[in-house]
């Protein structure tokens, strides 16, 4: 009798499930090479970012999500490609917090989709010097708001 087929998973450093990992090959090559900038620009934003902590990468809504889950000092940031455009591809922030509004004062030259996120072509370089910024700002989200017992 054969043996069942196993179903390939992808696993963290730590060999832990790696859903979000995964994911990434299902894209088109232009857009993923794209998202995995934006993810290695995420987890090195996050490791020089003081109060940060390590993220926890996981899957929200099918997309690739990164959590400050061991110090809870930041809102979720998601990535992925903007559908159907498969020109472009976005960094997601929650809607309900000040961020995307504070980004547009801080960054103007970046495209923004209302009130939840950053759009980004393929072709163009990434903005690496505004997204680190912005990246920084929401992974401290809950930290800054502590500090300044803001409510927003």
């Amino acid at each position: 009798m054969p043996k069942p087929a196993r179903r390939s998973t992808s696993h963290s450093r730590a060999g832990k499930p790696d859903p979000a990992g995964a994911l990434f090959g299902g894209y088109p090559a232009p857009v993923k090479a794209k998202l995995l900038a934006l993810r290695r620009l995420i987890l090195d934003t996050a490791k020089a970012t003081r109060g940060v902590g390590a993220l926890e990468e996981t899957l929200k809504w099918g997309q690739p999500s990164y959590l400050t889950a061991e110090t809870g000092s930041g809102s979720t940031i998601r990535i992925d490609q903007v559908k159907p455009a498969t020109d472009q591809y976005a960094v997601y922030f929650h809607c309900q917090t000040n961020l995307v509004e504070t980004f547009r004062e801080l960054d103007p030259e970046l495209r923004y989709s209302g009130n939840r996120a950053i759009l980004l072509n393929v072709a163009d370089k990434v903005p690496e010097t505004a997204l680190r910024h912005c990246v920084a700002l929401a992974l401290t989200y809950h930290l800054n708001k502590r500090k300044t017992g803001r409510e927003t």
